[in-house]
């Protein structure tokens, strides 16, 4: 994952790895919405490790690993995450994912210093590719992969909506002017059917623009 960024530019990316291990077979959602000083236009944008200020090149993974029981066995797999970042980077430094080992903290904001500066909102989005792959050219689809989210004490629900990855570009919000949006993601590996062993890549990378 890609994390903290923050730019003066109303465009920004971040990415996340997302890799499934498969051995060969023989909540209520919450989210913290923060009104921000207005200032120059700019956006914000991190997913996973990161800091409030400047640009971070980290890739967090999110990932899990199947024994041949689990795989045959059709139930939906919980997935880990290599990041280590709990606490906001914005306000006060709450702890917004008390687990990062099996979460994904995202947040993002958009500033205008007026209304002239800029337009009311910017949009958040998710781009996956279709599947997953392996060495050997075997695939699972990325729709296997869903997300629910969390946020301890919020009162903001769904500022950040839960989903599952569709293989292209998804809207997931829009962010109103002088707002910074942030919450917890976990995952979760469908694990509809049977695949061939190996060990499938494939990355997601998030957006905040604003035209």
């Amino acid at each position: 994952m890609k994390p903290a960024q923050r730019l003066c530019t109303p465009h920004r990316l971040a990415a996340i790895g997302l890799l499934l291990v498969c051995c060969a077979p023989l909540g209520a959602a919450h989210a913290w919405s923060l009104t921000l000083a207005a200032a120059s236009r700019r956006v914000f944008l991190h997913v996973g490790n990161g800091t409030a200020e400047g640009n971070n090149t980290t890739v967090n993974l999110v990932s899990a690993n199947l024994t041949g029981a689990q795989l045959l066995s059709g139930t939906p797999q919980a997935m880990t995450s290599d990041s280590t970042q709990s606490a906001s980077l914005y306000g006060d430094g709450f702890t917004t994912c008390p687990t990062p080992a099996s979460q994904v903290i995202i947040g993002a904001s958009y500033r205008r210093s007026n209304a002239n500066n800029g337009p009311a909102s910017a949009t958040l989005r998710v781009t996956s590719p279709a599947n997953l792959s392996n060495a050997a050219g075997d695939t699972i689809p990325f729709s296997q992969i869903s997300w629910t989210v969390s946020a301890p004490g919020s009162n903001a629900p769904n500022v950040i909506p839960a989903g599952t990855f569709n293989g292209a570009t998804q809207t997931l919000t829009t962010i109103p002017a002088n707002t910074y949006i942030e919450n917890c993601h976990s995952f979760t590996y469908a694990n509809s059917a049977v695949r061939a062993a190996g060990t499938y890549n494939g990355q997601v990378t998030y957006t905040v623009s604003s035209p």
